[in-house]
């Protein structure tokens, strides 16, 4: 399988985000401009297998992200209510956020075709932006699988700051 062609080339600016976290605050990218880089992801569903493995991974790596002066947020298009429960039942340290009109994922251009047993149908891609301080986009990674996911981006960021 080729690979994939970025959609957003490295210093792009990111898209520009408001939403609402499972912690009730509104979180906007432009609030960490200039202070701390931001590791978004994106991903289908709460309390599916590939997006618990995906999220737990996070969890597992966070502070060793932080520790790198890059903040983590998830976002799905789950509601409040779900985005509460999934966090407190993994006990996950970081902000997920919803996105239930899609429109960041639109913006991510993360919401897209695709093909299930020969059926055309609508959904996220998985991906993940590494945006830098300055709010625009490093490294994109798109169409990724959720096993170890969360390492590839700690050794991307890793090998940022050596």
């Amino acid at each position: 399988m080729a690979a994939k062609e970025e959609v957003f080339k490295r210093g792009t600016l990111a898209p520009g985000f408001e939403l609402t976290g499972n912690d009730g605050e509104v979180y906007r990218l432009s609030d960490y401009k200039g202070k701390k880089g931001i590791v978004v992801f994106f991903y289908p569903k709460d309390n599916t297998p590939g997006c618990t493995t995906e999220s737990c991974e996070f969890k597992e790596i966070y502070d060793e992200i932080k520790s790198l002066g890059y903040e983590v947020f998830g976002i799905s298009r789950d509601g409040l209510k779900s985005h509460i429960n999934f966090s407190q039942k993994y006990e996950l340290p970081y902000i997920i956020l919803s996105d239930e009109d899609k429109k960041t994922h639109l913006d991510y251009r993360v919401w897209v075709e695709k093909s299930m047993y020969g059926k055309k149908t609508m959904g996220v891609e998985r991906s993940t932006f590494i945006i830098d301080k300055e709010g625009k986009i490093l490294k994109e990674f798109r169409n990724v699988k959720a096993n170890g996911h969360a390492l590839t981006i700690y050794q991307y960021l890793s090998k940022l700051s050596e």
